[in-house]
């Protein structure tokens, strides 16, 4: 106890990795991968590539299996679409260096051949947000994903998926809004410290603690509460938030705060009655307001 525990802020350090230069092109702000699941299950992808773009990653690709290609299509306009139908096919994309930053799980079922498409991205070391299924498909052997991690990795739980992962800081409260933020903070750098890379523990107080034991918090309670983002989806977004950060080269630890930050923030520019599908497009509102 009693490392320092550090407020996130809508600072001078989040405008200056947030805003672009007036001379900047896409290509220099990078190119996000969102994988996407099966027929009918990829809306969470879909809502993940949008928040992705709409933080300032220069280019956004759905990967999607044959079956989905349809579904995806009728939705996508802006982000471009690419078939993915197994782990070999995933192999063959991330060829293309300019793939700089890779968001798996949002709908991508539970499964072993989910296991592999996360074996494969996190193969090619390049920064990587893992959440939802990606998380929960290594439930039984959270080992095997633990030593296959690298810092420029984020984590993205719940409680419910932290405690499959890391079950024995569940038992001791590191999800439990009970507890001060502090004590849960000392589990969640345990748990950080332990996957060798950055994980950020959803809720209303969210922690993000990075494998140098780093923590700081974004709280969203009191004043500053945004209930309605307690709907299906919310945390997708949240996922392509990360994501679209890392593309555009800010580092991980950096990425999960400033992400958390704008993802609460949108929710209380849109209010009561916020579906998943309003917070990317609130950023532009929050954006402006950080710029001044």
């Amino acid at each position: 106890m009693g490392r320092e525990l550090r407020r996130v802020e809508g600072d001078a350090a989040m405008r200056a990795r947030l805003f672009k230069q007036g001379a900047a092109h896409k290509y220099a702000h990078g190119h996000a991968l969102v994988l996407a699941g099966g027929l009918g299950r990829t809306g969470a992808a879909r809502l993940a590539a949008r928040g992705a773009l709409r933080v300032g990653a220069g280019l956004v690709t759905v990967a999607a299996p044959a079956a989905a290609m349809p579904e995806c299509a009728a939705q996508l306009t802006a982000i471009m679409l690419r078939q993915v139908d197994d782990a070999g096919a995933l192999a063959g994309l991330l060829a293309d260096n300019r793939l700089n930053a890779l968001c798996l799980g949002p709908g991508l079922g539970v499964s072993e051949g989910t296991r592999r498409m996360v074996t494969v991205a996190l193969a090619v070391q390049r920064a990587t947000v893992l959440d939802a299924d990606a998380l929960t498909a290594f439930a039984e052997v959270p080992e095997a994903l633990f030593a296959r991690l690298h810092p420029a990795t984020v984590l993205t739980p719940h409680g419910g998926e932290f405690a499959r992962l890391f079950p024995d800081l569940a038992e001791q409260g590191a999800a439990d809004p009970g507890r001060p933020a502090a004590a849960r903070a000392e589990l969640v750098r345990a748990a950080a410290e332990r996957a060798g890379a950055v994980v950020l523990l959803k809720g209303a107080e969210t922690l993000v603690a990075t494998p140098r034991g780093a923590c700081a918090l974004n709280d969203a309670t009191g004043p500053r509460a945004a209930p309605w983002l307690a709907t299906a989806g919310a945390g997708d977004v949240l996922a392509g938030l990360i994501a679209g950060l890392m593309a555009r080269g800010v580092d991980a630890g950096a990425a999960a705060e400033t992400a958390a930050w704008l993802h609460v923030e949108a929710a209380r520019t849109v209010g009561p009655g916020l579906i998943a599908e309003d917070l990317p497009d609130a950023l532009p509102a929050v954006l402006r307001e950080l710029a001044g």
